[in-house]
């Protein structure tokens, strides 16, 4: 019977390059940048390292194809690396790699890191990696705020709340990660701004306004595993558990039947169930304390709330405008900015994710901590609504 990862791995260091519009630098400035701050928070030598993944999903220019540009710029010392993608879950799926590598006994230190450039590309939105700036007419969803769109239709529909009101509840969402932003020196966007300009915006995708979505940038985020046994012979008291990895990935079922009316996403909640049976979690509303989701579009992370089991049924915009997930809520949600301040370069977002969870657990958030921190969760969804991929994870204290 598989028992899964349950604290079988301990986070050691971890780093996060800024983000933003990064012209100053390269993928690989951007690399160097998150490992050295990840290297000398573990407290390690670089030749102690046994193996690596990088996760980059839309960097072909910079990048290549392979794992080689991580081992050559870091100068690893000649280890295996690994290229992984999987969409948006890219960076969450370098550090499953690692995670699962040092479960297995495989290796006794490992590095997880992400990094994209996108601005790189001049491409507005999420690039087509191999034509450039043109999408292919015939794709069914046509863009990315054109789909979530359409979540945002259907989920109104399902559950019978008005569209003014559901856009009250997403003006709210994109105001709480403004707040939080500003908070943040390694966020892209770092101004509050206020509901009545987030409601009065021009309209993107109805009804996804411009603050609706996130941005675009450059940035990169990485971490080092290691047992927790080896972590307490370091001295790592305050080392962080990975408590549940889960990744599921959608079959195709969702688009194909009619089973699905599209104001949900399947794959988050399988992942999710998944995962909190792995971490022994029973109520998420009660045993998380900090939750990170894939706030794409501000209904997207609506949606997220109950797709996590968090809030109910039809719940989760009641939730929002009650504070629920406020920085000073029951569980914050993007406290430090999330993908709407950060921005999204794709390889790096998971683990940027993953940062956040790290510093909270340890109490070195600064002005955006919070007190006693048990369980944090981070979840990636990658891809449609109707065809992806989806990531979750729980971080925990050693005595959580």
């Amino acid at each position: 019977m598989t028992t899964g990862i349950r604290d079988k791995v301990a986070i050691i260091g971890m780093g996060c390059s800024r983000f933003g519009e990064r012209w100053d630098a390269g993928s690989e400035e951007l690399m160097a940048e998150a490992f050295h701050e990840a290297l000398a928070d573990a407290g390690i030598e670089k030749e102690e390292l046994e193996a690596a993944w990088l996760g980059s999903a839309c960097d072909p220019i910079n990048l290549g194809n392979s794992a080689v540009p991580l081992a050559v710029t870091l100068r690893l010392p000649n280890i295996p690396v690994t290229r992984v993608e999987n969409m948006c879950a890219t960076g969450t799926e370098a550090l499953r790699g690692a995670a699962y590598a040092v479960a297995a006994g495989a290796c006794s230190f490992a590095l997880a890191l992400g990094v994209e450039k996108l601005k790189d590309t001049g491409y507005g939105g999420l690039p087509v990696r191999t034509k450039g700036l043109f999408n292919d007419m015939w794709m069914p969803y046509g863009s990315a705020p054109g789909t979530f769109a359409q979540l945002a239709g259907a989920y109104s529909a399902r559950h019978g709340i008005d569209m003014g009101d559901l856009k009250r509840a997403m003006a709210h969402v994109s105001w709480k990660s403004h707040e939080n932003g500003a908070k943040n020196p390694k966020a892209h966007l770092r101004k509050p701004v206020s509901i009545e300009t987030i409601l009065k915006a021009p309209m993107i995708a109805e009804p996804l306004g411009l603050f609706d979505c996130c941005g675009v940038s450059d940035g990169a985020a990485a971490a080092i595993v290691t047992t927790p046994e080896i972590a307490a012979g370091l001295g790592k008291r305050d080392a962080v558990l990975i408590k549940a990895l889960q990744l599921s990935v959608s079959n195709g079922s969702e688009a194909h039947y009619k089973d699905w009316d599209g104001s949900y996403v399947v794959n988050t909640r399988k992942a999710a169930a998944r995962a909190y049976q792995e971490a022994g979690i029973r109520n998420p509303r009660e045993d998380l304390s900090l939750i990170e989701v894939h706030d794409c579009f501000s209904v997207t992370e609506l949606v997220t709330m109950e797709d996590l089991g968090i809030s109910e049924e039809g719940g989760a915009a009641r939730d929002v405008l009650d504070g629920f997930f406020d920085a000073g809520g029951t569980i914050p949600c993007q406290i430090d900015g999330g993908l709407k301040c950060f921005g999204h370069p794709i390889g790096a977002s998971g683990l940027r994710m993953a940062y956040e969870m790290y510093l909270q657990l340890q109490g070195r958030a600064q002005d955006r901590q919070r007190p006693d921190v048990r369980y944090g969760l981070t979840h990636n969804l990658g891809g449609t609504p109707s065809s992806n991929v989806a990531c979750v994870a729980v971080f925990g204290r050693a005595d959580a």
